[in-house]
């Protein structure tokens, strides 16, 4: 392993990872609080200091090892969760989809931020590779996050969004998965379904749509 190559991606990828996660837990707690539910506000957990969302071993430790044993070919990671009580919502069955929903959807808006600033860049006459690939970073690193939280197995986002969309019935057989859904969804890593069969296409529709909306821009950079 090249220590100065690790020490290179560190540093690239360091400030969109941080915002990523920052900001896709806050939009957790900012849609829990308008919909009713202020467990996470209390705890101080809707905030944009990354420090509040950040694992030691789910943010830091454990990429840095698969890293190294990989050498950069599989990487996983994870924040704290805000706390959310579904109880508490207004309307729990329907509301939490919105809950779950705001997390991958600010991913989203952040990769197409990054996009746009990766743009006004080139169009500024930037030709500083850093932060050229740190914009690039930006985009694949929230397009990963919101593709891999969709997928439909709670406890990440997609599974929470699939039991609010469900009959009660069927809802609540899916919702006993999350005790054991971790382990569901690493097993699923590990054997490569996730990546062939949800993340490679869910991705591919992702940097579809944002090259559509950034091809305005696109044009006028070009």
């Amino acid at each position: 392993m090249d220590f100065a190559q690790l020490i290179q991606t560190v540093a690239i990828y360091a400030l969109p990872v941080l915002f990523a996660i920052t900001v896709h837990e806050a939009a957790h707690g900012y849609a829990a609080l308008y919909f009713g539910d202020k467990t996470a506000w209390s705890l101080g957990r809707i905030t944009l200091n990354p420090a509040k969302h950040i694992d030691p071993v789910g943010t830091i430790l454990m990429p840095l090892l698969l890293y190294f044993a990989t050498s950069g070919t599989f990487l996983f990671g994870y924040a704290k969760p805000v706390p959310v009580r579904f109880g508490n919502l207004r309307n729990p069955k329907r509301d939490m989809v919105w809950v779950a929903l705001a997390g991958p959807g600010a991913n989203l808006a952040m990769a197409l931020a990054w996009g746009i600033g990766l743009y006004l860049l080139q169009g500024a006459g930037v030709t500083e590779p850093f932060f050229l690939k740190m914009c690039q970073g930006g985009v694949l690193v929230n397009v990963v996050m919101f593709a891999f939280n969709l997928f439909p197995l709670p406890p990440l986002d997609g599974g929470r969004i699939l039991v609010g969309l469900l009959p009660l019935k069927q809802a609540l057989l899916v919702s006993r998965i999350e005790p054991w859904g971790f382990f569901v969804v690493m097993a699923l890593v590990v054997a490569g379904v996730i990546s062939t069969l949800w993340m490679q296409p869910v991705m591919a529709l992702t940097f579809g749509l944002l090259d559509l909306l950034l091809s305005p821009l696109s044009a006028l950079v070009h």
